[in-house]
């Protein structure tokens, strides 16, 4: 089956550094970063930063979509107000009719938040319940797919991945074959994932969270910040804007949470990724690395762009800006890559400025202008779950 060219004809991101693409610019170009000290209250007392998108405490999804209110939701239905992204789709709908937009969503943990407050407020007295309609609506890993599409209107094919940090980019590959298939005639992806106390435990517990901003590529960098994230792309097979002409996935199954130190698994899902698009990997003009900033996964990701596309092409992480966002990473970095296209200007490896030597790539200490024709986002998960997407002006 031939793989279509997509068009990112609309897209909007919410991140620890503020709420929509000017936000997300305008720290880029600042310098400033999204992480702070850990200030999320059901996690207070762990020693670590955050990426923490401001005001969701209190707010509320309320009216008809009410039964949907959690943090996960209204991270996402904040995020889905920027950038004109809903009149984006709804002008697609006008075209095509709600049942041909597809919506792919890329989630690690769901609104499990909900469901820990709940068993904490019940303590040990007595069986533990919970409704299981709340539990659909909210904990339920299609829950946040079943929200977008009621929210959006849309009625198409749809699925929910959950493969750890490479989730919401896989969404991308998933949709183009669905476009491919003649399943839908558009699709909206995302990733929404908000904090929780399953993740910020989970972390700590596998001794991964650093005390300080996460430093990715950095010489003393010792762990990541978990942060939170939404973002959404509307893919369609023409318009204006940057395309999707490539997409490679693999599952090297090296370690449950160590990747493989060559690297294997991430180099063949670059490699498929730069075949698909058919281009050269000389060709790259940036790549929009994974770096979580952990020892571990940025040796071996240095490793493996190395082999793929040798130490001169500019790479970056952006995790220093925002965190860690798992089952949202994919999409963050996948956009940031887009961005990149469109504005023509490269960020930072902010937190990672003294670059690890032995990181045999080129790591782009500070954000800078830079034309950039096609570009490449890298998203590895748990488990060895690998995604590569390739981008292109």
């Amino acid at each position: 089956m031939s793989l279509p060219r997509l068009v990112v004809t609309a897209s909007t991101l919410t991140t620890a550094c503020g709420a929509g693409w000017a936000a997300q610019r305008a720290a880029l170009r600042d310098g400033r970063t999204g992480l702070r000290r850990n200030d999320f209250a059901p996690a207070a007392g762990l020693d670590t930063c955050i990426g923490r998108v401001d005001g969701l405490e209190a707010m509320a999804i309320d009216g008809a979509l009410a039964r949907f209110d959690c943090r996960n939701h209204r991270l996402a239905a904040f995020a889905l107000a920027q950038d004109g992204f809903v009149r984006a789709v709804e002008r697609a709908r006008e075209r095509y009719g709600a049942a041909r937009i597809g919506v792919f969503v890329g989630t690690s943990t769901s609104g499990i938040l909900d469901t820990e407050l709940a068993a904490r407020a019940q303590g040990a007295s007595g069986p533990w319940t919970f409704d299981a309609g709340h539990y659909r609506n909210v904990h339920g890993m299609a829950a946040p797919t079943r929200f977008l599409c009621h929210a959006l209107g849309v009625a198409g094919v749809r699925a929910t991945v959950s493969t750890a940090c490479s989730s919401s980019a896989k969404v991308f590959a998933m949709a183009q074959r669905a476009i491919a298939a003649g399943q839908c005639d558009a699709a909206v992806v995302a990733g929404i994932d908000s904090l929780a106390l399953s993740t910020m435990q989970g972390f700590r517990a596998l001794q991964l969270l650093s005390k300080r901003p996460c430093r990715p590529f950095g010489a003393d960098r010792d762990g990541i910040s978990i942060g939170e994230a939404a973002g959404f792309a509307l893919l369609e097979r023409e318009g204006d804007g940057v395309a999707l002409v490539g997409t490679g996935e693999s599952s090297d199954a090296f370690h449950m949470s160590s990747p493989s130190p060559d690297g294997a698994g991430a180099q063949a899902a670059m490699r498929a990724a730069l075949a698909a698009a058919a281009i050269a990997p000389r060709d790259l003009d940036y790549v929009n690395m994974h770096g979580t900033g952990t020892p571990a996964n940025d040796a071996a990701e240095g490793v493996a762009v190395a082999a793929v596309a040798g130490g001169e092409v500019p790479c970056s992480s952006t995790k220093g800006w925002t965190g860690h966002a798992l089952g949202a990473a994919g999409i963050v970095e996948a956009l940031f890559a887009v961005d990149a296209i469109a504005s023509g200007m490269i960020p930072g490896n902010l937190g990672g400025e003294d670059v690890d030597p032995r990181v045999p790539v080129r790591i782009e200490r500070a954000t800078h202008a830079h034309a950039v024709r096609l570009a490449m986002s890298n998203s590895f998960g748990f488990g060895g779950s690998n995604c590569s997407l390739v981008f292109a002006a």
